[in-house]
């Protein structure tokens, strides 16, 4: 009997194309901290820079830390990009708060945005083309997963609007507050002698998988349509990680 096909999809960068939101919502909640950065301030010049650094941020809070380095203006994309880790330490040394306040006020920020305009809030979070009707193709025959740095609660909302059918259990967010790496062991664990393939387009924390010991049977896959950058691509490929282009993604069985 053929066993079906377990996948492990990220979420933003993979599933939904959340840049522009995801810029926006850093821009209101920056606001709360620079009384500068003012909403009539935010221009599509600002939101394409954050696009271009995106691939720098692993967790949704970050833009609020990207979007004042943009807005600054006192580097290039190459240097925000390489950067990042290091200044968004000093930002935090600046306001003298911690993660757990960043992402409870980008969280409010969003659910606030969400309370006054849902539509427009669901508008600016697409998923990627075809992307809804290839998830609904795989509840009929593989199993799936999200596994993502977003807050739960955001997925569902993306997920429902595209009627997208996906079990809460099968959702794996932030609230978690564990690596990528440990939901994908409970996973494994779950679906022995079967393949999982794990779909991330974050480079970094396709590397972090492949030096886990319990994770050598995984499928490790780049999603090239996603948050990663030509050298991340060709990183990924001289490291022996699959480079998936979305079509191969659309037709696999």
């Amino acid at each position: 009997m053929t066993q079906s096909m377990i996948y492990a999809l990220d979420f933003d960068g993979v599933i939904c194309d959340s840049a522009v939101e995801t810029a926006i919502t850093g821009w209101k909640a920056a606001g709360k901290l620079w009384p500068d950065m003012t909403e009539d301030r935010l221009s599509e010049q600002l939101i394409d820079r954050f696009r271009r650094i995106r691939p720098a941020i692993e967790t949704g809070y970050e833009a609020i830390l990207a979007m004042r380095l943009i807005d600054r203006g006192d580097d290039d994309d190459r240097a925000v990009l390489t950067g990042f880790e290091r200044n968004k330490q000093k930002l935090l040394d600046e306001l003298n708060v911690d993660v757990d306040f960043l992402k409870k006020l980008f969280g409010e920020t969003r659910d606030n945005w969400i309370a006054a305009d849902f539509s427009g809030w669901i508008g600016v979070n697409p998923v990627f083309p075809s992307i809804a009707d290839k998830l609904k193709q795989l509840n009929k025959q593989a199993t799936w997963y999200v596994v993502t740095t977003k807050q739960e609660r955001f997925v569902k909302k993306i997920l429902s609007a595209n009627e997208i059918e996906l079990s809460g259990e099968n959702i794996f967010g932030l609230e978690r507050n564990r690596s990528k790496a440990d939901t994908l062991i409970e996973i494994l664990e779950g679906h022995p002698n079967q393949q999982i393939y794990f779909v991330e387009d974050r480079l970094p924390a396709l590397l972090t998988v492949m030096t886990n010991p319990k994770l050598q049977s995984l499928k490790l896959q780049l999603a090239d349509w996603g948050y990663n950058t030509a050298q991340d691509r060709q990183e990924a490929v001289y490291k022996g990680i699959e480079l998936l282009c979305i079509e191969d993604f659309l037709k696999a069985k």
